[in-house]
């Protein structure tokens, strides 16, 4: 019977094998089930011919768009702080002028289907691994209202679903591709027990047809979104934006490149420096009764992943902050993505930068030695017994270099 058994199959379950496998699925994330049944289906629905050459294709205009936004952040550094709107005219003819600024590439059917293929999956967790990094440092944080600033397909959506079920009352979606949205739409058609979902093209489209009242939103999630976007200006205009939004927390995420950290650091420091602008403001405005309660409101700090709100020490460097989070490959990923020659692994890296923001002053949390008296230097010395200074020479030593 074993000589019917190949021997390349004996190599398999080696023990060396099973450690290796067992290594590379450590902590992997395992895309939900319904979300690769609905990725099937809609690629059952909206098959495209030479669907490999679309994905590459779109590879490829994630690389040109990265390409761009380095030249301009190189060359044009001078002119962004002189007159920010020169970068806007250096834009390729794929960015879309909308009232917000650059949104950047225009997601047609193809380049939607490519990416509901390719990257959805990898997107969807990554912002998994984030939200769920939330849920940990902030247990108490329940989000009821959420905004989820350049959703596409929905991936935001669907890592919201896995953490927090049962809270969710409204999500608000905004999304200028209306191929995105289709695809988003469809691949939520056979869920249940689905919160509220309003979708709009643009965040002034979604203040126009909300109350003022109804704006503000417990959590607002803006993920690989600013990257698209050259102009520096408009990146802070929509970071500034999106922070009028939140009531709460504030979660940006960027793939995980220098150019990610760059901006992820950027939009970290700006906002910082914003509310600390403002409570400095509100303190000169305000009298001493009062100055508690406006910085509570008006302030702001970091949950994750740093542990302070000072600046990022390795700004200067030639290191960059970024996170891994591996995932099992579904079935469009390991059909569609471009292999080198080797089998496709069954897995892939997806490597991301990310900031959490919350709103008020950072907790201060008791120190562990508060509540214990220590002595006084002076006290020390009155307390000293003469005999503890007494020195034996004969237990010492002396070495002596002739």
């Amino acid at each position: 019977m074993a000589s019917l058994i190949p021997e390349a199959a004996h190599k398999v379950f080696t023990p060396e094998t099973l450690r290796s496998a067992a290594k590379q699925s450590e902590r992997i994330h395992i895309v939900p089930v319904r979300l690769r049944r609905a990725i099937k289906k809609i690629l059952r629905e909206q098959e495209k011919p030479h669907m490999k050459r679309k994905v590459l294709s779109l590879s490829e205009s994630f690389s040109e768009i990265k390409d761009v936004n380095l030249q301009l952040a190189t060359s044009t550094s001078k002119e962004l702080v002189e007159d920010p709107l020169k970068s806007m005219e250096r834009s390729k003819r794929w960015k879309i002028k909308t009232s917000y600024g650059d949104i950047g590439l225009k997601y047609r059917d193809d380049e939607t289907v490519a990416y509901v293929a390719s990257r959805m999956p990898a997107v969807c967790s990554a912002c998994h691994r984030v939200l769920r990094e939330v849920r940990r440092r902030l247990p108490g944080f329940s989000p009821a209202r959420v905004l989820d600033f350049g959703s596409g397909t929905g991936s935001v959506l669907w890592a919201l679903r896995e953490i927090w079920p049962r809270s969710l009352e409204r999500i608000n979606l905004v999304e200028p591709s209306k191929s995105m949205q289709r695809a988003g739409q469809s691949l939520l058609q056979d869920l249940k027990d689905l919160p509220l979902i309003h979708s709009y093209d643009s965040i002034q489209a979604l203040t126009q047809n909300l109350e003022k009242s109804d704006r503000e939103h417990d959590l607002v999630v803006a993920s690989y979104v600013l990257g698209e976007v050259p102009s520096l200006k408009d990146r802070i205009t929509m970071v500034r934006q999106l922070w009028d939004l939140t009531r709460d927390v504030l979660v940006l995420i960027e793939p995980g490149t220098p150019h990610g950290f760059n901006i992820i650091s950027q939009m970290r420091s700006h906002i910082l420096w914003m509310t600390k602008r403002k409570c400095r403001k509100s303190d000169d405005a305000c009298n001493e009764a009062s100055k508690d309660l406006v910085g509570l409101k008006s302030g702001a700090f970091v949950v994750a992943p740093c542990p302070h709100d000072g600046p990022c020490p390795l700004e200067n460097s030639s290191k960059y902050c970024h996170f891994v989070q591996r995932l099992e490959r579904t079935s469009s990923q390991r059909a569609y993505k471009r292999s080198k020659g080797e089998p496709l692994r069954g897995f892939e890296d997806e490597k991301f930068c990310f900031v959490a923001l919350r709103r008020g002053q950072r907790p201060r949390e008791p120190w562990p030695l508060d509540g214990m008296k220590f002595d006084t230097l002076k006290e020390q010395h009155a307390k000293r017994n003469p005999e503890d200074l007494e020195i034996d020479f004969g237990m010492c030593l002396f070495h002596v270099n002739c």
